[in-house]
Formats: C-alpha cells, structure tokens, sequence
C-alpha cells in the first residue's frame, strides 16, 4: 500500500487551554488518514463489504504543536495476521521537520454483514501488502 501524507494547519480550534494541539485531536486526525489511505486504494466492492476496527494505539508524544504550524500525516501498514492489520504513523512539523509524534496501531478486519472479524483474503493482502 505504501506510505500516504496529508498536510494539516493547525488552528486555534485544535488547541487546548494550553494552547497547543489537544491530544485527542492528534488521535482524530491518526484515524482520519487511517481511512483516507484506506479509501484511496481499496476497490469499492472490498470497501462495501469490511469496515476496519481499532484494537489498540500506542502513541508516543515527543513535542508540541501549535496555531498556525503545518504538519505532514504520514501512515503506512505493516504486518499482519489472519484478521488484524499494524499501522504506522509519525507527524512532523514541516519548518523545523521535528517530530510531533510516533504511533502504531492494530486494526481489525471486520465483515460488515454480520459485525464479525473476517479473515484478511488475497484481495485485501494485494491491496494493503
């Protein structure tokens, strides 16, 4: 699947009362490019078929952010079992190319008829792998 970025300016809207970006907003945009890598490279019938669960996130907050910093999203997959999928991620700010912040996650494949994990099949390994 390869890596996928996107760039985010953080906005006041973003921080907290410490005025720098609030935790579960970094979580917010984790999940957000999570689905967006997803969405640009699966086939619509794989997509109608599986939705993606959180199993677990480790994230490692290493500086902040602030109003007005622009910062790259970057994910990419790792590996996997028979139903769960890693996924990596690191934000960075884009002036100094500091790093905001360092996270893994699993996921769990999911069939969407019955809400049950499915086995991850050679149509999604060719997609992810």
């Amino acid at each position: 699947m390869g890596r996928f970025e996107q760039l985010i300016t953080v906005t006041e809207a973003h921080c907290d009362a410490l005025q720098h970006v609030n935790n579960v907003v970094y979580v917010q945009w984790l999940q957000d490019i999570a689905a967006a890598h997803w969405n640009s490279k699966v086939p619509a019938d794989i997509n109608a078929s599986v939705v993606w669960m959180l199993r677990k996130w480790e994230i490692e907050y290493k500086a902040q952010a602030f109003p007005d910093d622009v910062l790259r999203i970057d994910t990419w997959t790792g590996n996997h079992s028979a139903v769960t999928w890693d996924r990596h991620f690191t934000i960075t700010r884009v002036v100094d190319n500091q790093t905001i912040l360092t996270a893994t996650s699993v996921w769990i494949l999911i069939d969407q008829q019955i809400g049950k994990p499915k086995r991850i099949d050679e149509a999604i390994l060719n997609v992810l792998a």
